[in-house]
């Protein structure tokens, strides 16, 4: 059965986006893929990667998380945006993309305890959460290998953590001419490692209550506000989501709804106020991280359109229906929400094309996600080209550093 056409859908009507007029609702969803150098700089494949996927789209490219500084992180070969040469190198992409007719926003990453503890190490930066609490015994094993201890963070490193983010996100505005910025505050990394009570055991004003939980990401927020303006700021959230230790809907000390409408609730408040976000991105719970639920139950996300009154980006294995059911009733609820896809973006580099034209999508390959080189990132075809096989000039390509 052929997958049906969607042009006639809402996700092909353009739409404002903070001051941003996108020309479909599709949004490439961040996607890591470890193509960058050691030194964490964006490479020519990158850029080759997200302009093949902004030629004739018009939606919005959001890129792969990057660390808002070494603090924030780290893994390998994942990107930053710190110092000036990894700024210039993003620089290109994000004109590349403009080039391209499309929009861009850059997630900027900030890891806590989820960080690789032995990259750690090998940069000299301390292993840091809201709490000393690992989530499982894998990540006790790889610190107490590493012979880095796992430490809460100090008042003054959270306050860190928020002026890492502004800088950050002034460089990606100001220098690198992105559009927007998303604050990765989903899938169980530093902001809901302080939002969720499961890995937060603070006592002080960042710990304990709801309110306080919710403190540090909010405070991020209103600093990324005042340094770039509300119009191109936005946030990720999930708050279904038991990746990494999160509590998820079975949680039986909070259900997610007490916490994150409460966060979805200040967002609202501040854009009534004047200081409405650009939008926020919703991670469903069909979904977590880069991996389908097993068997998951239909938890109603309809309380999220009901608190914020924004644009709306919603993702979670919506082309992995047949007919695309959910996708064509979610963007075709209201005239504010968009669609995320990540795994089948990188295998079909002209997705909305073949979305708004009802043709096969190209099977993701999985395997290729997060090895390295061009093979299985930039040898996909598009419509009516074949892919470039393992031993082809295009997969053999390397990366160069941009800057």
């Amino acid at each position: 059965m052929s997958p049906p056409a969607l042009k006639d859908t809402n996700l092909f009507k353009p739409i404002k986006v903070g001051s941003v007029t996108l020309q479909n609702r599709l949004a490439y969803a961040p996607t890591t893929r470890r193509r960058n150098t050691n030194e964490f700089i964006p490479t020519n494949l990158i850029k080759t990667h997200y302009e093949d996927r902004a030629e004739n789209n018009g939606g919005l490219i959001i890129t792969e998380a990057t660390f808002v500084s070494p603090q924030g992180g780290l893994y390998t070969n994942c990107p930053m945006i710190h110092t000036k040469q990894q700024a210039e190198a993003w620089k290109q992409i994000a004109q590349g993309v403009h080039d391209k007719g499309s929009a861009i926003a850059m997630q900027l990453w900030h890891l806590g305890r989820a960080a690789d503890a032995s990259v750690l190490k090998e940069h000299g930066v301390p292993y840091l959460a809201p709490s000393a609490k690992y989530y499982d015994d894998s990540r006790k094993k790889v610190a107490d290998k590493a012979e880095i201890e796992l430490k809460a963070f100090t008042w003054n490193q959270v306050q860190e953590i928020i002026e890492d983010f502004k800088d950050a996100a002034v460089n990606a505005i100001k220098v690198s001419g992105f559009d927007f910025v998303e604050i990765h505050a989903a899938h169980m990394y530093t902001l809901p490692q302080f939002l969720d009570i499961a890995s937060n055991e603070r006592t002080d004003k960042y710990g304990g209550s709801i309110e306080n939980r919710t403190r540090l990401t909010l405070e991020v927020i209103d600093a990324l506000i005042d340094a770039i303006g509300a119009e191109k700021v936005g946030i990720r959230i999930s708050p279904y989501a038991t990746f990494q230790g999160g509590s998820g809907a079975e949680s039986k000390i909070m259900h997610p709804i007490a916490q994150y409408a409460y966060l979805y609730s200040e967002l609202e408040r501040r854009g009534k106020e004047g200081k409405r976000i650009a939008y926020v991105h919703s991670v469903e719970p069909r979904v977590a991280n880069g991996a389908d639920v097993e068997d998951a139950p239909e938890y109603s996300t309809e309380w999220v359109r009901q608190i914020w009154k924004g644009v709306l980006i919603r993702t979670g294995s919506y082309l992995h229906q047949d007919g695309y059911k959910n996708l064509i009733r979610d963007v075709n609820i209201d005239d504010r929400t968009l669609i995320g896809a990540s795994r089948y973006y990188t295998s079909n580099p002209d997705l909305a094309n073949k979305l708004k034209n009802g043709l096969e999508l190209t099977p993701y390959d999985r395997n290729t996600f997060y090895v390295g080189g061009n093979y299985g990132y930039n040898t996909f075809g598009k419509f009516g080209e074949d892919a470039k096989g393992k031993d082809s000039a295009e997969a053999k390509l390397e990366g160069v550093a941009l800057a």
